[in-house]
């Protein structure tokens, strides 16, 4: 039995290192700095929503507000000129919504079928259809603009919310796909053995085995997906039009007053307001989505 006294004491203070210390002190300093100038755009844009436009002509777009106003707000929202239209971006704003909410849950879907089938099913040239379906993650989104506007104009969808919510769907499979296959095949094959001897289907298997066993995975791709859709500017101009408009594209769109003045202000105010839904999401579901992919979404 070893003696007491030759026992580690781990209550015991480390003695002091000053490189240790100063490494410390470097990592931070360097961390801190990195993350005001991430945060510094958007703190800009705040208080320029808070801050009169005359103010912000006659001092300067970088400060604080000298008096604060809420008004930029309910302009951006209810009555902004976008085009010549004076609704403010609340129909695009909605009309964001409409497209994006089933693309990304279509989308997760899809992916998450297909990655059951590439794995675990056992389906003949899963590796080649897999190596199919994720060429389009790679390709840059310019080399695929004719071939959807042809695709769009044969189904009638051109320049219509559901044809932009068809090309988002058909897009961000590439990538559910990928995500989704790279989780579910490090489940054990013997549950679905299992199902399988049981008599269980493919869709049976997936709803009552997949399924519950993929809430991380289902995370990261609804996070994803979603962010992306709505902050997409490229197929928001080209496969939309002026009756409907993702609010990426009606930023785009924003008029100045009648003397051509820029407003700064309801401009600020209308790119928070455009900002919100995916910071909300990712504030909300950002420590799933870190837990996500650290369970196989990008291995």
């Amino acid at each position: 039995m070893p003696d007491i006294d030759t026992l580690p004491d781990f209550n015991r203070k480390k003695p002091f290192n000053p490189r240790r210390f100063a490494t410390r002190v470097a990592v931070y300093s360097i961390l801190i700095v990195v993350g005001l100038f991430t945060i510094m755009p958007l703190a800009v844009i705040l208080l320029n929503s808070l801050r009169f436009n005359a103010d912000i002509l006659r001092e300067s777009f970088i400060g604080w507000p000298t008096r604060i106003t809420l008004e930029n707000w309910d302009v951006a929202w209810s009555s902004a000129c976008i085009n010549a239209s004076c609704t403010g971006v609340k129909p695009y704003f909605i009309a964001s919504m409409l497209m994006v909410v089933p693309a990304t849950l279509i989308s997760t879907a899809i992916g998450l079928v297909n990655g059951f089938a590439l794995t675990k099913w056992k389906m003949p040239f899963a590796s080649v259809v897999f190596v199919a379906i994720t060429i389009g993650v790679f390709l840059p989104p310019q080399v695929v603009l004719l071939p959807w506007a042809i695709a769009l104009s044969w189904l009638g969808l051109s320049k219509s919310l559901a044809g932009l919510a068809l090309v988002h769907i058909i897009q961000g499979t590439c990538f559910t796909t990928l995500f989704c296959r790279n989780y579910l095949v490090n489940l054990p094959d013997d549950l679905i053995k299992a199902a399988r001897i049981d008599g269980a289907g493919f869709f049976r298997t997936f709803w009552k085995i997949v399924v519950p066993l993929s809430p991380p995975i289902i995370i990261v791709t609804i996070i994803w997906q979603f962010t992306f859709i709505w902050n997409e500017f490229l197929f928001a101009v080209t496969f939309s039009s002026s009756d409907f408009r993702p609010i990426t594209a009606a930023l785009m769109s924003l008029n100045a007053d009648d003397t051509g003045v820029s407003e700064y202000g309801f401009g600020s105010a209308a790119v928070l307001i455009a900002a919100i839904p995916p910071l909300l999401i990712y504030f909300f579901g950002g420590r799933y989505f870190v837990r996500g992919l650290t369970q196989g979404a990008v291995k």
